[in-house]
């Protein structure tokens, strides 16, 4: 049975591997090179290591304040709060909608990862009676080819693993055809040495490649079988490439001088900490004869031979006055303009109370930010409606369910701008008025498509008039009353 569980590798093989060879393997295979110029590799590099707290100006002396996860983080939640996806229309819907539940409590830290890195790869695959899903970050998955609209055609995927004293890799590789034909091909190689590919083996040498096929080609296959989530942004790295950039790729300098205020703070608590200087014939002695000192971190032993107990100096008080008020008001001022840079508003990173704004401003910076999570959930809406046709496309393939058709609604939080309690209330007194139907109402309040918010009014039609026919037979079947009573 072909199964792909893959520990996507390949950032980890470029790095062992030199990339000579992988470009010769992938175009033995492929006939292609992967799509990636050096300026986009070097800028997904910085962007992973400022990720993991590893960015080349991070060292002893200058501290991280770990932004580009928080901006990352902060993007994704956002974006992905109260976030629903309901797959309906047949029993094929209601297995995928399954499968997709599993998705949907996963994504915010899958989306996390792709804001990082600029993008995240959501390719499904089957696992006995259910379709899994491998989330592929953008640095491990090689593209090959795009559209005319810039949509991925065709990519080059790798697992490598160490069995005994050989290394063995292998390179599956996705592409549409001309037509409706769809390629998967695999390709292995062992070698004695890490930094090598070495020569091509069968599959079946790997217990778990055996059961691959080396090469398959299905029919009526209209896109590619895995989902691609683009951080919604222009490339200003390479304006040639169709991959997305980090969502902090505009404020990569602005972030390394947030790291050396911050650092700077830091060392202002540091270096202005209370300090009493004490000559050490106060202290009492050890069985060395040295100074015993109540808190090693407080007391300063000075030696002032022959110095009176009562002389100057010969106890004193240090306690420096702080600046740490500018050293904020630095480091603020930075944030406010990394939060300009990477879409967000005004008081997400920075302290909203340092800086009065007019009412215009606010909205103007809540309007930013809303643009960039309704950005980035049409991106999100995109990636999980390729990925619903890839597994919909595995579930005929292995039988997993009846066929039949399937509609997807996605429904996220719109509250950065919009109280959703003041729009219903409108809503509703606009409905009374009449100049709004119940299905606009409906479609607007709950997310529901149209079909949907007709079915549902008119259940709610058919339960009312259910109800007064049913109090119009208890009047009838009354006994009459007596009035001479």
């Amino acid at each position: 049975m072909f199964r792909t569980i893959l520990e996507w590798l390949s950032g980890v093989i470029q790095k062992m591997l030199a990339t000579n060879q992988i470009t010769t393997a992938i175009q033995q295979q492929v006939g292609s090179m992967y799509n990636i110029s050096a300026e986009m590799q070097s800028a997904l590099q910085t962007w992973c290591a400022m990720y993991l707290n590893q960015a080349d100006w991070v060292t002893n002396d200058v501290k991280s304040m770990n932004l580009p996860a928080a901006i990352a983080g902060e993007i994704a939640r956002t974006a992905t709060i109260e976030m629903t996806v309901s797959v309906s229309g047949s029993p094929r819907a209601d297995f995928l909608q399954t499968q997709m539940d599993i998705v949907t409590d996963k994504i915010r830290q899958q989306i996390e990862y792709g804001n990082a890195k600029g993008g995240l790869m959501f390719k499904p695959y089957v696992d006995g009676d259910k379709i899994c899903i491998d989330y592929v970050h953008a640095d491990m998955f090689y593209p090959l080819a795009f559209d005319a609209n810039q949509n991925i055609t065709a990519c080059v995927f790798a697992d490598r693993r160490k069995k005994g004293p050989y290394w063995y890799t292998r390179f599956e590789s996705h592409q549409m055809l001309e037509g409706d034909l769809y390629r998967i091909r695999n390709i292995a190689y062992r070698s004695d040495s890490q930094v090598y590919l070495g020569s091509q083996v069968d599959l079946s040498v790997i217990p778990e490649w055996a059961d691959i096929q080396p090469d398959t080609t299905l029919q009526n296959i209209t896109q590619p079988l895995f989902g691609y989530f683009r951080f919604p942004q222009a490339n200003n790295i390479d304006s040639t490439s169709p991959l997305g950039v980090s969502c902090y790729a505009r404020s990569v300098k602005l972030i390394e001088e947030v790291d050396k205020q911050w650092t700077r703070l830091l060392w202002e608590f540091e270096s202005g900490e209370r300090r009493l200087f004490v000559d050490k014939s106060a202290l009492e002695k050890d069985a060395d004869g040295k100074p015993i000192l109540p808190q090693k971190k407080l007391y300063k032993v000075l030696n002032i031979a022959g110095m009176s107990i009562n002389a100057p100096g010969f106890f004193e008080d240090w306690t420096p006055t702080l600046r740490e008020v500018n050293i904020l008001n630095g480091l603020d001022a930075i944030l406010r303009r990394v939060e300009f840079n990477c879409g967000m508003s005004y008081g997400v990173l920075s302290n909203p109370n340092t800086q009065a704004m007019t009412a215009t401003e606010i909205k103007n910076s809540q309007q930013r930010y809303y643009t960039t999570i309704t950005d980035v959930q049409k991106e999100i809406e995109n990636a999980l409606e390729s990925l619903l046709y890839g597994m919909d496309i595995w579930t005929t393939l292995y039988s997993l369910a009846p066929v039949g058709v399937y509609e997807a609604v996605y429904e996220f939080d719109d509250s950065i701008v919009s109280d959703h309690d003041t729009q219903f209330t409108q809503d509703k007194e606009v409905v009374g008025m009449g100049a709004m139907s119940k299905v606009e109402f409906r479609m607007r309040n709950y997310g529901e498509t149209e079909d949907i918010a007709k079915q549902k009014i008119a259940m709610v039609d058919s339960e009312t008039t259910n109800q007064f026919g049913a109090r119009i037979n208890a009047l009838r079947t009354q006994p009459a009353i007596n009035e001479n009573i």
